[in-house]
């Protein structure tokens, strides 16, 4: 079964939130933090992972993060708050083995 993945990402100061939608997390991840493309992430520098949704099906994933990019930004760092209080990188650790 493929999982896709719901996922904001920050810069180093918090003050910016990506959130996007894969069906890779790791190497989207990868690819943020590598600035593998001119893009969003790159421009302003969101390198961390601060919260991420698992699901089975892609479409439910889209709409997810549809419903997510119409909130406004206190929700979006509530939701963040309730599972990573401190904004850590939750992909420290990971090992990103892409060439």
């Amino acid at each position: 079964m493929i999982k896709s993945h719901v996922y904001f990402m920050s810069n180093k100061n918090n003050t910016v939130i990506y959130i996007g939608v894969t069906r890779n997390l790791l190497k989207r991840v990868y690819q943020h933090k590598t600035k593998a493309s001119i893009s969003f992430t790159s421009t302003y520098n969101c390198s961390k992972l601060v919260y991420f949704e698992e699901y089975t099906d892609i479409s439910l994933a889209i709409t997810r993060e549809k419903q997510l990019k119409a909130g406004n930004r206190k929700r979006k760092e509530d939701l963040i708050n309730s599972k990573n209080p401190d904004w850590e990188d939750l992909s420290k650790g990971w090992l990103f083995q892409f060439k």
